[in-house]
């Protein structure tokens, strides 16, 4: 019989939470159950192990990413919307560093999928940050792999503090942003 107010929505908050707290590698069955005031075995009566547990993480982060993306550029365009799709993954990566690592590398199994679902999410708020440039349509898919890996990039190494050069890490957040933007409107004009 599972444990009443144990389901797989609370096992899988109390593994982001803690994936946040001590990081996703550190994430175990054992150290979830401790959390939840259980053992480990009756975990596994909510999901089918750590990797199923990481997987749902993948899905709730996406989730949670996609939906502070799509807010935060409600009615932006053009560099408004690319400065607030930056200043978004860099605020979620900073607040949630466990649950956003559990994204990456986690692929979807098919359309289906409910990481899919929440991964195009994502990619449509990107996708909806780049439409202010009038890119070439065959150019959009490279613009949004590029914005990606550069706020992943910057996201993932200030999150594990690795900016250890004297200049203010906002002003090079704000220049990286300034830059892009540049780039952008120059492929436009292409």
């Amino acid at each position: 019989m599972p444990r009443a107010g144990l389901d797989p929505a609370t096992v899988t908050e109390a593994a982001a939470t803690l994936a946040d707290e001590i990081g996703l590698a550190q994430l175990s069955m054992s150290i979830v159950a401790e959390r939840l005031g259980v053992k480990s075995p009756s975990l596994y009566k909510h999901v089918d192990g750590l990797p199923d547990l990481t997987r749902r993480v993948a899905v709730l982060a996406a989730n949670e990413l996609g939906d502070e993306l799509r807010e935060a550029m409600q009615g932006l365009a053009g560099v408004d919307a690319l400065a607030a799709a930056a200043q978004t993954v860099r605020r979620y990566v900073q607040r949630h560093p466990g649950r956003y690592a559990a994204t990456v590398g986690t692929r979807p199994t098919g359309p289906d999928d409910p990481l899919a679902t929440a991964l195009e999410r994502s990619l449509a708020s990107f996708a909806a940050a780049l439409r202010g440039y009038r890119l070439d349509p065959a150019d959009e898919v490279h613009a949004i792999r590029m914005l990606r890996s550069v706020l992943h990039g910057f996201a993932t190494i200030e999150a594990s503090d690795g900016f250890r050069m004297g200049t203010d890490v906002d002003e090079s957040f704000a220049w990286m942003i300034d830059f892009v933007d540049r780039g952008l409107r120059g492929s436009a004009e292409r």
